[in-house]
C-alpha cells in the first residue's frame, strides 16, 4: 500500500526544537519493510512530503510518532492515479446501472 505523508512544524516550533528534530532525523531510519520512495521539502520551507510504500501501517505509525513531537503530520492512503481511475469508472457504470 502507498501513502503520502505530509508534515508542517508545529506551531510553537522554535530554532532549539529545530536543532533538535534534525538532530533526531540524523539518526533515524525508516522501519524495515518500509520504502520511502520520495523525501520531498517544500520550496517554501515548512514542511514537507513523503510518497511511502509498506504492508504494514504500524510500522509507518512508528515512523511519523518519532517526529510527531516538532511535526503535525498527515498520512493519506493512496492509490496509482491509473488504478483510482479504474475504479471511478466502475462506479460510475454502477451508478448508471443502478
Amino acid at each position: 500500500m502507498k501513502y503520502v505523508v505530509s508534515w508542517q512544524p508545529r506551531s510553537n516550533m522554535t530554532e532549539e526544537m529545530q536543532a533538535r528534530s534534525l538532530q533526531v532525523f540524523g539518526k533515524w531510519s525508516p522501519a524495515e519493510c518500509t520504502n520511502f520512495l520520495q523525501f520531498l521539502g517544500r520550496i517554501d520551507g515548512p514542511g514537507g512530503f513523503a510518497v511511502v510504500e509498506t504492508d504494514d501501517p504500524a510500522l509507518l505509525a512508528r515512523d511519523t510518532a518519532i517526529f510527531s513531537t516538532f511535526f503535525d503530520m498527515t498520512v493519506y492512503p493512496v492509490l496509482d492515479v491509473q488504478e483510482a481511475a479504474r475504479i471511478g469508472g466502475e462506479a460510475l457504470e454502477f451508478i448508471r446501472s443502478a
